[in-house]
C-alpha cells in the first residue's frame, strides 16, 4: 500500500499511456488480422481457400495495422507535448 502512494502523477500518466498504446497496438492486430482473413474467405472471385499464403499475408497486415497505429499515436502524443 505504500508503495502505490509514493508513485508520482507523471509516472502514473506514463503508464496509463503505455497500457493504452498496448491495447490499441493488440485491437489494430487482430483488426488486420481479421479483415484480410475476412476479404480471402469472402470477396468475390477468389477461391474462397484460406491457404498459408493468406495467413502469412494476414499476418503481415496486422502487424502493419499495428505499427500504424502505434505511431500514430506516438505522434499524437507528442504533438500534445508540443514535439513535433
Amino acid at each position: 500500500m505504500v508503495e502505490q502512494q509514493q508513485r508520482t502523477g507523471p509516472e502514473e500518466a506514463r503508464e496509463a499511456r503505455e497500457a493504452r498504446r498496448r491495447r490499441a497496438g493488440i485491437a489494430a492486430l487482430l483488426g488486420g488480422l481479421v479483415a484480410t482473413l475476412a476479404f480471402f474467405a469472402f470477396c468475390p472471385g477468389l477461391p474462397h481457400v484460406i491457404d498459408w499464403g493468406a495467413i502469412l499475408t494476414a499476418v503481415a497486415a496486422g502487424l502493419l495495422a499495428r505499427w500504424a497505429c502505434r505511431s500514430r499515436m506516438a505522434g499524437s502524443a507528442g504533438g500534445r507535448r508540443g514535439g513535433g
